[in-house]
């Protein structure tokens, strides 16, 4: 760890506290009409499920925002180091159950992450996340009509929250028009 006062120190205080105010911002708890929504669309009436889900999605989505819109290498880093924390420390789950928790979290990461990057095929990557919501929500459930829908604006406003909370706590990326980011230091 660097000697306090350092200015390697005051970044990563720095980037640190800019990590907590991303993640408490992913944290936050679904809106009782989405996790209602989702508990009749796909889960069965299951609210507690629904409610999961849709926790899972909005940090599973703010953490592949961070990836891609991040203005540092690091903000990822921290970002997912901070989400990891708080899941194994989140009163809603039994100490038991934190294992549990972070493999499914995992899961739905890999597959939001395929359905966003995935190229090719007849189906836009908005429907493939979408979908993913409502599959994951329920065994079998069916993922068109008017449920995907709803679960395709309501995964992009989570996905746009995550974006306005990293410009809020990290700042907007500031470029000369004659400058591409691929050769600023530290973009690699």
């Amino acid at each position: 760890m660097p000697l306090p006062f350092t200015s390697e120190w005051r970044q990563s205080r720095v980037r640190a506290r800019s990590a907590r105010r991303v993640v408490e911002a992913l944290r936050r708890e679904p809106a009782e009409a989405d996790a209602a929504w989702l508990a009749d669309a796909a889960a069965n009436g299951d609210l507690d499920h629904a409610r999961w889900e849709l926790r899972y999605a909005r940090a599973a989505l703010g953490l592949i925002v961070a990836e891609r819109n991040a203005l540092a290498d690091r903000t990822a880093a921290d970002v997912s180091a901070g989400l990891l924390a708080a899941l194994g420390a989140d009163p809603h789950i039994a100490i038991d159950r934190r294992e549990l928790a972070e493999r499914q979290f995992s899961e739905r990461l890999l597959a939001y992450r395929e359905a966003m990057t995935l190229r090719g095929g007849t189906i836009p990557p908005e429907d493939r996340v979408g979908r993913c919501l409502l599959a994951f929500a329920s065994d079998g459930a069916r993922t068109a009509g008017a449920p995907l829908a709803y679960a395709i604006e309501l995964l992009e406003r989570y996905a746009e929250e995550a974006t306005e909370s990293l410009r809020a706590a990290y700042g907007e990326a500031e470029l000369p028009e004659d400058v591409q980011p691929s050769v600023l230091p530290g973009s690699r």
